[in-house]
């Protein structure tokens, strides 16, 4: 991992630039930048009044549009932009120009979202478009050629070539807008939403500025690669940054995206301490509510806001996710349809959505949110595995093969992701491949403790009886001694198996030990009984118990010398294309 930029040693320094660039943004309309940067400055002690910026430079053609600009700027922020960008197209500086260009861009964005408002069913990528883009890249590609765009207008070129599919013109032209303008975040966070991959975001040619380790940071949580994120966020802490409602957030995401919730839950309340009217990733603190089943804290969370703000993206999210945890799927999913009126990219509601017609078993319904939600985030493994699931149900394990395939490659080291494709592959006949999904799902950290007892039950199918029992005696000793409450059945199981299994290779005293717990689970009680029977007929016809068999007793600890089954490869996806 990359240090942090030197930079850091001045805070006096960034919060400075920080004010600046407030300044520059709030006169361009870039509500979100500003946000960002107010919160960031909010987080570092307060300047002395000796020590504040000057205002940003004032040209000869600033003084001559002032007027206009202060008439059209009024209009903008009441969302006039086409009345914005008629006062505005006549005027030559560097600052009215842009907000022309930016009326004109968000008046078509404007129009286009109150068309698709209406369609939401079937997907209408490419139906309704925003009909001021071709022109506007017409004329700034003009002016980039030039070179006459500063970096506000090189974001918004970036922008358009982005929404016109242009995404390898639209990287290069934020990575410019980077080097044009490093202090503005919105150019940042464009560019984290074109960058696929690790070897992508290496390749980039970025600014070394303080900001870059803030994009860094954002990218690796994006990319699932937490660890690194984690502590790129620490070091920022460390740097000066602990105050930053910003980062205790995005920590708390990174901490969600690895499943860690008591990490994440703990981080997300401190945040509803120190700004408890914020909406902004409150859908994700309620997603982690759900899946505790925090009922109470979930309709608190739905209550409060509601008051602050019932028409926001989150609060219906989280109000959804409310109806879904008390099973009133229908409810549910008409609020996150009304997400998804208010904002059609909102890729959180795209997915709960479809995990709510899965539950209402309205298969067609899910792919097609499925669907729209890689759409909007091609990165989105819940939405690869929500249509793993949907195909499985419709038992076509080619098609399921696939999304799960697409799901583990964004989250490789996930084992649900492993579990489900190793049933798949099972499915498909293809037993070597499932035996290494099991055993790398067990190998990473078996979230649901299941990829042992499948591993064992195909070995069990296919009378590979040594490395069956090898998987049930890990498994058997992973649950005696975890903490947590264990499903029975499961554990019976593998107890009959062993039994029999060691009962056959003459290891008498195991089979006892095992038969003895079999008695304890009533599915087993019988079978355990009637091994205990069959042992003591053995022992009274004076058979000795053998002792060559190299396998460990089911209840003693595993030594290093004896690790179960062989050692699999890391898993390759690439032998079988659907």
């Amino acid at each position: 991992m990359a240090a942090l930029s030197s930079e850091f040693g001045d805070l006096v320094q960034i919060k400075k630039q920080l004010i600046y660039v407030i300044t520059l943004c709030r006169e361009r309309g870039l509500v979100h930048s500003v946000k960002w940067a107010s919160e960031l400055a909010f987080a570092l002690t307060p300047l002395p009044m000796n020590e504040l910026p000057p205002p940003p430079p004032f040209t000869e053609e600033d003084a001559q549009d002032l007027d206009v600009l202060s008439l059209a700027k009024s209009y903008f922020d009441l969302k006039e932009y086409d009345r914005a960008a008629y006062f505005l197209r006549g005027c030559r500086s560097q600052k009215a120009y842009f907000l022309y260009m930016y009326s004109r861009y968000l008046s078509g964005e404007k129009k286009k979202d109150d068309e698709t408002v209406d369609s939401l069913g079937p997907l209408e990528k490419g139906q309704v478009r925003n009909e001021a883009l071709r022109e506007l890249r017409v004329e700034l590609s003009k002016k980039h050629q030039a070179g006459e765009l500063d970096g506000f207008t090189l974001y918004l070129y970036g922008v358009v070539l982005r929404k016109l599919d242009l995404l390898k013109e639209a990287v290069d032209v934020f990575v410019e807008a980077t080097h044009a303008l490093p202090l503005h975040w919105g150019a940042w966070l464009e560019l984290c939403n074109l960058i696929t991959n690790i070897e992508m975001l290496k390749a980039l040619s970025l600014p070394d500025c303080w900001i870059r380790d803030f994009f860094l940071a954002h990218m690796y949580t994006e990319l699932q690669m937490i660890k690194e994120a984690l502590q790129k966020y620490q070091s920022l802490i460390d740097a000066g940054f602990s105050k930053s409602t910003y980062i205790i957030s995005q920590i708390a995401v990174a901490y969600h995206n690895i499943r860690d919730i008591d990490q994440a839950l703990s981080l997300f309340n401190e945040l509803r301490e120190q700004d408890p009217y914020r909406i902004e990733n409150m859908d994700t603190f309620s997603n982690l509510l759900y899946v505790r089943s925090m009922k109470p804290e979930l309709s608190y969370l739905a209550h409060n806001l509601v008051e602050i703000d019932k028409y926001r993206v989150e609060t219906c999210c989280v109000i959804g996710n409310y109806y879904s945890l008390r099973s009133q799927h229908e409810k549910a999913a008409l609020y996150f349809q009304r997400a998804l009126k208010l904002n059609p990219r909102c890729l959180g509601a795209w997915t709960l959505m479809g995990h709510e017609y899965m539950e209402m078993k309205n298969t067609s319904a899910a792919i097609q949110a499925y669907r729209h939600a890689i759409e909007v985030n091609k990165r989105d493994y819940r939405a690869w595995y929500g249509l793993g699931q949907t195909y499985e149900i419709l038992k076509m394990p080619f098609y399921c093969l696939y999304y799960y395939r697409r799901a583990h490659q964004l989250r490789p080291n996930d084992s649900r992701m492993l579990v489900a494709l190793g049933e798949c592959y099972e499915k498909l006949s293809q037993q070597v491949e499932a035996k290494k999904c099991y055993w790398r799902a067990y190998s990473v950290g078996d979230v649901e403790r299941m990829a042992l007892l499948k591993l064992a039950k195909l070995h069990e199918q296919l009378n590979e009886s040594d490395e069956a029992a090898h998987c049930y005696i890990i498994y058997i000793q992973d649950i005696f001694s975890s903490v947590e409450h264990v499903e029975h059945v499961e554990v019976s199981t593998a107890l009959r198996y062993l039994g029999q299994y060691y009962f056959k290779n003459k290891r008498y005293d195991e089979a006892s030990l095992c038969a003895q717990r079999c008695c304890d689970y009533n599915d087993a009680r019988e079978e355990g009984k009637a091994l205990l029977r069959q042992i003591s007929q053995v022992r009274d016809q004076g058979e000795a118990s053998s002792a060559d068999l190299s396998l460990p007793c089911v209840f003693g600890s595993l030594s290093n010398n004896n690790t179960p089954v062989r050692r699999v490869s890391p898993l390759d996806l690439s032998s079988v294309t659907p």
